[in-house]
């Protein structure tokens, strides 16, 4: 597509949909860095929502763009690529965020956006749209993101328990609580550092295709930060309304379990940014905080609650795909 073809104004509007998807990411996930550090008193709700989103912001000096990269050019082939896509792929992931927010459901916004994607590339152009290498990764990272968090989450909560055997439990929870202070900062910069880079390689995608940037080229700095800024704004907001599910009714968090979860978290999240891998943050916390609450024992885990967070997570890329398929169907006719 060349720039004959699509007008400045486009462009803009669709930079603005990747913004305000990247706020929405921001405050529908919130929880997911600060669950654990709220439900154990260790911070007030609205001082760890603070933290988070300087965190979140301050991600965009550690991390590459390998992410970025992978969402922008490494997902729906080029030729795939046009503007009514990339509207249909953006209006498909804040539907379903919205919804899910509305009824208090931690689902996956980074796999929002991928099935965002997917549907109005096969309605633009079928199978051949996917670049079948990064959608299997993502896809592999549905089950391997929440299976390391969860064993990284138990191994530190049995290495924690090994240690401070002999410690008196007052001790314990008064170190616990400043360390789970590092460990919500460094999940924090973790959901910062992968998720505002999804958005990065939306705004990548739409400039390439849109004939306004070379494929050479580095993604304009407006853009990387602008989409940093527009997650941390978005956790200040923060969804409240999850932070109940994920800190409580899972499994109930002690200062030292919040902080093995958040750490084991914390690791996957960074583990999968190096090697520009979109995991879902969701997904990550969730396992975490499973595999700690396991190393009690399973009657621990409100398996039943962990279902149903687990069904939404099936259903987040298959159900996206459909609503952004039909919005790309409404952009063509409108746009």
């Amino acid at each position: 597509m060349d720039t004959a073809n699509i007008g400045i104004g486009v462009v803009s509007l669709l930079v603005v949909m990747a913004l305000a998807f990247d706020f929405m990411n921001g405050f529908h996930d919130a929880a997911n860095a600060i669950a654990t550090v709220v439900s154990t008193r260790v911070m007030k709700p609205h001082t760890a929502v603070i933290m988070a989103a300087v965190c979140n912001v301050a991600a965009i000096f550690i991390f590459e763009l390998k992410v970025a990269a992978t969402v922008g050019k490494g997902t729906i082939e080029a030729f795939a690529i046009d503007y009514h896509v990339i509207f249909g792929a953006l209006a498909g992931a804040i539907a379903w965020n919205v919804i899910t927010w509305r009824y208090g459901i931690p689902s996956s916004s980074s796999h929002a956006l991928i099935g965002g994607l997917i549907g109005p590339a096969l309605a633009h152009a079928g199978p051949q749209a996917l670049i079948a290498s990064g959608i299997g990764k993502v896809l592999a990272f549905i089950l391997i993101s929440p299976l390391l968090g969860m064993a990284l989450g138990s191994l530190m909560m049995i290495l924690v328990s090994w240690l401070f055997r002999n410690t008196p439990p007052r001790r314990v929870d008064k170190w616990s609580r400043a360390l789970q202070l590092f460990s919500a900062s460094a999940y924090a910069l973790g959901h910062g550092g992968n998720d505002a880079q999804k958005t990065i390689g939306i705004i990548w995608m739409l400039l390439l295709s849109s004939g306004l940037m070379r494929a050479g080229e580095h993604v304009p700095y407006w853009a990387i930060a602008s989409c940093y800024t527009a997650i941390g704004l978005g956790t200040i907001f923060g969804g409240w309304r999850i932070i109940k599910l994920m800190g409580q009714r899972i499994t109930k968090l002690k200062p030292i379990g919040g902080f093995c979860a958040q750490t084991g978290g914390a690791v996957t999240l960074f583990f999968a940014t190096a090697f520009g891998i979109p995991v879902s943050t969701t997904h990550t916390i969730t396992g975490a905080i499973v595999g700690v609450g396991a190393t009690k024992r399973l009657s621990a885990v409100r398996w039943g609650i962990a279902g149903s967070i687990v069904w939404a997570w099936v259903l987040t890329i298959p159900c996206s795909a459909l609503i952004g398929a039909l919005f790309w169907g409404i952009g063509t006719l409108f746009l």
